[in-house]
């Protein structure tokens, strides 16, 4: 038995109840919970503006150590410290073997719904896990294929951001824009993902960083992880002053907020041949375009979901990134809270005035 944040209605706060969670199968893990990221996209399924079947226990951006493993599970063992990731592979289909992992749509890594449900409340019925983790509760049980061994003299309350936020910002400096020294990159949206894309930016040698935000103390943050200058987002003139402090545009242009407007900020930011880079969950029926002069002017839009990791590769680097004292994940982190003020996380969250809130469970 254990404690979980679980959601039962779109909308509603979520209710911490104590739930039952399965042993591990053949290939699955049972991790101990040290700290979890509370992050954007799960407010979007709060909120309801993302579908999901409930009753479901949100949360995907934890670290913990392996409590127990199933028989044939062969890349973590007990005892280990481990980030999960919700880009679980299956490692044999064809986004996998052509090095796409983050595509892969993770069918073998969850249970058929012939077997019992890894969650379930006192009575047996069933729970919902969440974007294979669920991982605002003491436990998780998921796929080997869903988390990696890190070095355990890593913070664990730091390697939880690493799990999403930073995987992604980085992952798409590193992997979707394959980001050279001296290219010029623009950030709209500076809250966990974009700061994490901002300090990637400076560790690729980006030659200017600019980050662009609505809110002064979050300008503020992002000069401290690397940004060379700072706009206002809401700014009537935000790409034009864009496109002066590069003189033409950057090479890279990335949404990391999922409002439409940020994205056309992304889009208006960019230079002759320069790439915008969408992260954000947008609303399901928006859609990103390019003119027919972007086009001829050799402007590329693309997605890279979950930054286009390979999350058993990047995110031990990352770690060794930390480590090192390249990476900047203590600014990152505003707060650190218990499971049950998970709800004024959130409120904290739609105001948007602070970077990450990290839930710290009791070791």
């Amino acid at each position: 038995m254990m404690k979980a944040a679980v959601l039962i209605e779109p909308g509603k706060p979520l209710e911490i109840e104590t739930l039952q969670i399965s042993n591990p199968g053949p290939h699955e893990v049972l991790i101990r919970n040290a700290a979890c990221g509370l992050c954007h996209s799960d407010l979007h399924f709060i909120e309801g503006t993302y579908p999901h079947p409930l009753p479901a226990v949100p949360g995907h951006e934890a670290a913990g150590i392996v409590e127990a493993v199933g028989s044939e599970v062969r890349t973590v063992k007990v005892g280990d410290a481990v980030i999960t990731c919700l880009s679980a592979f299956c490692g044999h289909c064809e986004f996998c073997v052509t090095g796409r992992m983050s595509l892969c749509l993770g069918a073998d890594t969850r249970r058929s719904p012939e077997d019992p449900s890894r969650l379930s409340r006192p009575d047996g019925s069933p729970v919902n896990q969440m974007l294979n983790l669920s991982a605002f509760a003491e436990m998780m049980l998921i796929h080997e294929h869903a988390c990696t061994r890190i070095d355990p003299e890593m913070p664990l309350d730091r390697a939880a951001v690493i799990g999403c936020a930073v995987t992604t910002g980085a992952g798409t400096i590193f992997n979707a824009c394959k980001v050279t020294p001296g290219e010029t990159v623009a950030v709209v949206g500076c809250g966990g993902v974009g700061l994490a894309t901002i300090n990637a930016a400076k560790i690729a040698g980006a030659g200017r960083i600019i980050a662009c935000d609505p809110i002064p103390e979050k300008r503020e943050l992002a000069k401290k992880l690397g940004a060379t200058d700072v706009v206002d987002a809401l700014a009537d003139d935000a790409a034009a002053q864009v496109i002066e402090l590069t003189k033409g545009g950057v090479d890279h242009a990335i949404e990391a907020v999922g409002r439409p407007a940020s994205g056309d900020l992304a889009v208006k930011s960019l230079r002759r041949g320069g790439t915008a880079t969408i992260l954000g969950m947008m609303p399901l029926t928006h859609s990103v375009g390019l003119s027919a002069m972007d086009l001829l002017s050799g402007k590329k839009l693309q997605g890279a979901i979950m930054g286009g990791n390979r999350f058993p590769v990047d995110m031990p680097r990352l770690v060794d990134f930390y480590m090192r004292g390249l990476l900047d994940l203590d600014s990152i982190i505003a707060e650190r809270i218990p499971l049950e003020q998970i709800n004024e996380g959130f409120e904290k969250m739609k105001k948007g005035d602070s970077a990450r809130s990290v839930i710290v469970f009791d070791q």
